[in-house]
């Protein structure tokens, strides 16, 4: 895809900031209320949650970071922030498969809290318009950093999803096995965006 003139990469540029600015204060908001909702409710998913948000914090800083690099090394800024996001993905895909099968292991059930699930249920709207929004910059600019970011972005609303439908199931159902099990299938997904963002050169013909 041809990139833009140095006008439009700089509007595009401010752009990508902007939208990591936005990752980053909503990701700190999510995570002080979901862990705060989580410890409240003895929920390993709440509090697992709030974790996913802290590694997406650090995401969005990675790419801040990137985006400040202006030197003739920038490919290099590129190369490094991509393998930052990759294991970012790693954290949180071991993380999710190791609470999930401890909470299956135990039969841990998800305690039902109202303000988690207020929380899940606005993350579910904002982060697909997030990851929207950061996947058409990084295609515009060619930055497979932003765009491993945004895949981030979009499974935190996965993640949303998978603690609104554990909680849901098990409150209504009683199967309190939904959302291990999701989880642990989330986690496969992430692993894979891990080892191709850590894999990606810094340059491949973009």
């Amino acid at each position: 895809m041809p990139k833009p003139a140095d006008g439009g990469v700089e509007a595009l540029r401010r752009r990508a900031v902007r939208l990591e600015y936005f990752t980053v204060g909503w990701n700190v908001v999510e995570a002080g209320v979901a862990l705060a909702a989580g410890s409240a409710a003895s929920s390993i998913a709440l509090i697992g949650f709030g974790l996913d948000s802290i590694v997406e914090t650090l995401s969005g800083i990675a790419l801040l970071w990137r985006f400040s690099q202006r030197s003739v090394d920038e490919m290099s800024a590129e190369s490094r922030a991509l393998k930052l996001v990759g294991l970012t993905f790693f954290a949180l895909a071991a993380y999710v498969a190791y609470e999930a099968a401890t909470d299956l292991w135990n039969r841990r059930v998800p305690e039902f809290s109202l303000a988690g699930f207020i929380l899940a249920a606005v993350s579910l709207i904002v982060m697909p318009i997030l990851g929207t929004a950061k996947r058409r910059v990084a295609r515009a600019l060619g930055s497979r950093a932003l765009a491993a970011d945004a895949m981030e972005t979009l499974f935190c609303a996965c993640l949303s999803g998978t603690l609104l439908l554990g909680l849901g199931l098990n409150g209504w159902r009683g199967w309190w096995w939904a959302d291990p099990v999701a989880g642990l299938g989330l986690s496969i997904f992430m692993f894979r965006e891990g080892l191709e963002a850590v894999r990606e050169g810094p340059d491949d013909g973009d």
